[in-house]
């Protein structure tokens, strides 16, 4: 079987997929999927610490709970069924890699409700938590890359400049056609990065 990777960058209630393999060296882009994190795709759900901190307390750890359980059993699905398409066409996902966000380690529950700041945080890392469990659930081995480093550290393993990576990776959306977004890119940045691992 072939080698591939995913990557991944979270959103609100999402996250961009990206598998990846290498053709004879060149990197290949196998998938890119629209992962979805919540069954509703409102901004109750996509923003769960927004929508429970107009709650009475119990009632919003009730509500946060509710949606990491969707969210984690939903990601784990949706890598399941990736990795099965991949297998039937020759391909074994190796491992993957989360794009993180600068955020910072997240107080107690109510401390967090208390706090704008926080609240944002903690609704990115609900979802990047769901993506750390999918992963351990389906024993993927998962790495961790903030996405500001993500290219400064493919150069780096991958002894390319980042002026080629960006274009490479840039011109490999080209042929695949829209959504090709930052999303998408740094996805695919930070699978090949676990590729060359």
């Amino acid at each position: 079987m072939n080698r591939a990777a995913i990557g991944f960058r979270v959103h609100s209630g999402w996250a961009a997929m990206v598998a990846v393999s290498l053709e004879e060296g060149a990197l290949i882009v196998l998938q890119r999927r629209k992962l979805q994190l919540v069954k509703t795709f409102s901004y109750t759900f996509r923003q769960p610490y927004h929508t429970a901190e107009k709650m009475p307390l119990g009632d919003a750890g009730d509500f946060v709970l509710g949606v990491e359980k969707e969210s984690r059993e939903l990601a784990f699905e949706g890598i399941r069924a990736l990795r099965e398409e991949l297998g039937k066409a020759g391909f074994s996902i190796r491992g993957g890699a989360l794009l993180l966000a600068s955020g910072r380690k997240l107080p107690a529950f109510e401390k967090i409700l208390a706090s704008h700041a926080l609240i944002h945080t903690a609704d990115g890392e609900l979802f990047r938590e769901s993506i750390r469990k999918a992963c351990a659930r389906a024993k993927l081995p998962l790495a961790e890359v903030k996405a500001r480093d993500v290219l400064a550290a493919a150069s780096q393993k991958l002894n390319k400049r980042p002026e080629f990576l960006n274009r490479h990776v840039t011109a490999l959306g080209k042929a695949l056609g829209p959504p090709w977004t930052q999303d998408e890119k740094l996805a695919t940045l930070a699978a090949w990065l676990t590729l060359a691992s």
